[in-house]
């Protein structure tokens, strides 16, 4: 029988790159009995394309808030996205967030997309909430692109939440200004993740709106002791070294860490000529001599150890600002003993007001 919910926790399904996308069935299944109260759909254009998953997720769950976390607004139409977050609003009775990011720029160059920018996404959240409004969009010419008419037809208006994945202070301030929920990045440090949480509530607070109703979670590296070393391994190491890959410069310079340890890691023989992302496809002796490239503090803002470690990290994500947590970087068979943990120890009357839609108001709201 499934536990009762708690809003403030969340995982990912198919986290990192997954064997088989039919394994996120059993983990919804595991998640909604364990209690967790969000999951979470990352995209990656091979067997993780972000409509699909979060379909079948709303299809076979009951309960639990679902939100992309993220998907990019110019890989589809934005009627195309419009009608998959509608979709999924009716299919889920409103549990649905659309989550936006930036992506990777050279990925998206690659594919002759274009660098995201942050006016772009503005203009594309204002054209998904007049088009869910149910306004009939004529002649639009803006940051998102031409578009002579955009129009949901026969469907009562809704509010669909939307999320973002923010990094930089041009994004986290876009969060705050006109998103319902943030994401931060993974392996922040906690004076990042507070300065971070500080920057969307006040960006929020400039734009007029209450700082309380823009949700910001923590994506939190979860990775306990019970683990085998090698899964460990490729869960910290692995993933810490794929940011480095993928978007270096800006990781160092957010957590105004050493760029110097960058310089090194990018000039050592075997990262630069690794073909692919490190955490997908690195053995475990690779991945070994990767961590020596690595310092031990820039993977220290995690939840490692043991169930009571991680649960006290956890802890502390909240302490500094977060709304949520998402356990990240591992399924919720994985994540059974810190969950449960967390339960055991979880403070009564501080969390029950947050509603399963990761993008959702609390139920406090009055307006």
């Amino acid at each position: 029988m499934a536990l009762d919910p708690m809003n403030e926790l969340a995982f990912y399904t198919l986290a990192g790159a997954p064997d088989n996308t039919r394994d996120l069935i059993d983990e919804v299944a595991r998640a909604e009995a364990l209690g967790l109260g969000g999951c979470f759909v990352s995209e990656r254009l091979n067997v993780k394309e972000a409509a699909t998953v979060c379909g079948a997720v709303g299809a076979v769950s009951q309960r639990i808030g679902i939100a992309t976390a993220a998907t990019n607004h110019n890989t589809r139409h934005p009627m195309v996205t419009a009608a998959h977050a509608m979709t999924m609003h009716h299919l889920t009775a409103g549990r649905f967030s659309l989550g936006l990011g930036r992506g990777i720029e050279r990925v998206s160059k690659a594919f002759g997309l274009g660098a995201i920018t942050t006016a772009q996404m503005e203009d594309f959240v204002g054209l998904m909430r007049r088009v869910w409004a149910g306004e009939v969009v004529v002649g639009h010419d803006g940051p998102a692109g031409r578009y002579p008419v955009l129009a949901m037809r026969g469907l009562e208006p809704a509010h669909i939440p939307m999320t973002l994945t923010a990094f930089g202070p041009n994004s986290l301030a876009l969060g705050g200004r006109c998103f319902d929920a943030v994401v931060l990045h993974t392996f922040f440090t906690d004076e990042t993740t507070a300065r971070a949480v500080a920057a969307v509530k006040a960006a929020a607070e400039r734009a007029g709106r209450d700082p309380d109703h823009v949700r910001v979670w923590s994506c939190f590296a979860t990775v306990g002791d019970h683990l085998s070393e090698s899964a460990r391994l490729k869960k910290t190491v692995g993933r810490m070294a794929t940011y480095l890959q993928a978007y270096g410069d800006l990781m160092v310079a957010t957590n105004e860490w050493d760029p110097g340890v960058l310089e090194r890691f990018r000039q050592d023989p075997f990262v630069a000529g690794f073909p692919g992302a490190l955490d997908h496809s690195a053995a475990v002796d690779e991945l070994e001599h990767v961590a020596t490239l690595i310092p031990d503090e820039w993977l220290a803002p995690a939840a490692i150890g043991t169930p009571q470690q991680c649960v006290e990290a956890i802890r502390g994500q909240f302490e500094l600002g977060c709304d949520g947590v998402i356990l990240h970087g591992a399924s919720p068979l994985e994540l059974e003993p810190i969950v449960a943990e967390y339960r055991r120890t979880r403070p009564a009357g501080v969390f029950e007001h947050l509603v399963a839609n990761p993008g959702g108001c609390s139920e406090r709201r009055t307006s």
